[in-house]
This record gives C-alpha cells, structure tokens and sequence, in this order.
C-alpha cells in the first residue's frame, strides 16, 4: 500500500528532501506570468530569476493554479492519499484538487484521498505535511480517517503571520498606491499581516526596522495562540540573515519548541517578494 501526501507547490517544500521518506511526497506546481515569460513553480525554479523579471516587468505579473488533471495525476500514484492546498480565499488552487479527487475516484473508487484547505500557505502548510508523514509512517490502511481527522484538527490550530518590505508586486496589482509604498520602503516600515481563520490577509501591525518588526512579529504570535511546544517554520524570500534574526528573537520571547528555516519558492516569493518572511506556527 502506498501513502501519498500531496500539496501545491506554496508548501514551500522541495520535493528531493523527501527521496528517503517512507511516504510519497509530490508538489504540484503552480505558474506564475510575468510578461511573456512563464516560470513553473517547481524544484528548478531559480527565485533570483523570477524577482528580477518581475522588478523589470512593468505590467503586473499574475499566478495560474494547477489544472485538475495535474492534482489526479498525483493522486493515482498514491493508495491513501492526503492533500494540502494554499487558502481557497486566495486561489482556485483548492477547487482543482477536489475535482481532480473526483476525476481519480470515478475512475479507482477503491482508493482514499482527503482534500483539506489549509486557509494558509508557505510554514502552516509544511507544518502540516510533515504531521501527515508523521501518522502515516507504519499505519494501517484503516487508519486514514482518523488520520484525516487529527490533520484537520491540528489545520485548524494553526496560525500564519508575515512581514513584507517590498510593495512592487502590491502596486503593480493596484492594491497599494505608488505614494504609500514608496513612502514606508523610503522610511524603512515594514507591513505585518496575518491570516483569519477563514484563510483571508489581516493588516495587523506596522513597524520601522528589522528589531522593532521581528518583535511586533513575537508579540503578534504570543497574542494569536499559547505557543508553548509549538513548532515554527520561517519561509524568507532571499533574506536568510533577516530569518535569523526573526527567529533569535522567537526563541528568546516564546517557549515554542522548535525554529525552522526554509527558502520560499515561486509562489510565496511572488506575494512576499525581496526580503520577505512569512511565520507558520
């Protein structure tokens, strides 16, 4: 029997950190427009490459979900398969994936696959993969609703948060104008959001330097949740020392139990751009 976990491509997981694992792991990539170029969103993506399109592109880039076909095609290699999607409020990413559940279960009704919203992206995501794969290690096929069930409960215990420094891709899209984002990137303020419980963004906080953000970004934690065991993912966009630092002042101000760090892929550095760290805890 073959346990399968399956997410699109903003979990921010590379897919060759799995080879050794005993589940099946597989992105399913999104794509991203910027001009007439295309990026996919997969392992090979090189993120430098896509910022420096998209600050040379004049018009707005925008991002394309996976097609269904795409989700059933990861789902068929899988006899058990759980899958993870980027908020349905922010993309038609979710819709996909259960119609290609559909699709693969029209055709195999003996197999088990369970779509669940994370109403989030990048940390929370991979947080969740990595309970998934977890559970599955040794568990009997008869395990998989409640493995599903524990999933969905541990989804909804969790938070995301980020902090922006760049406004480009906000002003290219008209959700900021020209005068306010060059005004807090001249001042050096940073925006912090975080996302609601039904997956939308939340402005929460402004803050003017990398201390003063990363500890508005511990307070905004410590007030959303208890945080004590928690486990935290950092996905930055080409700002290791700015991951760092964020997470120094993390373990210094929270009894959370773990920090970890990834680089953002295509998709998450599309919306976080330059600089950019997005908080799944």
């Amino acid at each position: 029997m073959i346990w399968n976990v399956v997410s699109d491509s903003s979990c921010d997981l590379r897919m060759a950190s799995f080879q050794d694992s005993p589940v099946r792991f597989e992105t399913v990539p999104l794509r991203i427009q910027v001009g007439e170029r295309e990026f996919i969103d997969n392992d090979d993506l090189v993120i430098p490459d896509l910022l420096a399109a998209m600050a040379a592109e004049k018009a707005a880039a925008s991002t394309a979900c996976p097609s269904p076909a795409a989700f059933a095609r990861a789902f068929e290699a899988g006899d058990c398969t759980v899958c993870f999607t980027i908020s349905a409020n922010l993309s038609g990413t979710y819709n996909a994936a259960v119609m290609g559940r559909d699709m693969v279960l029209e055709e195999h009704p003996e197999k088990k696959i369970c779509v669940i919203d994370s109403k989030a992206t990048a940390g929370a995501m991979a947080l969740l993969i990595h309970r998934a794969i977890a559970l599955m290690k040794d568990a009997a096929e008869d395990a998989f609703e409640d493995i599903c069930d524990q999933l969905r409960l541990y989804q909804a215990a969790l938070r995301t948060c980020f902090t922006l420094e760049n406004f480009d891709n906000l002003i290219k899209n008209g959700r900021m104008r020209p005068l306010v984002g060059n005004l807090l990137h001249s001042l050096g303020i940073h925006v912090i959001a975080d996302a609601t419980p039904q997956g939308t963004i939340h402005v929460a906080d402004k803050a003017r330097g990398e201390a003063k953000t990363c500890k508005a970004i511990a307070a905004l934690m410590g007030a959303s949740k208890d945080c004590t065991g928690a486990r935290v993912v950092i996905s930055h966009c080409e700002n290791l020392p700015g991951a760092l630092k964020l997470k120094q002042v993390i373990q210094e101000a929270l009894p959370v139990k773990s920090v970890d760090i990834i680089s953002c892929r295509g998709l998450t550095s599309f919306y976080a751009m330059e600089k950019g760290l997005i908080i799944g805890y």
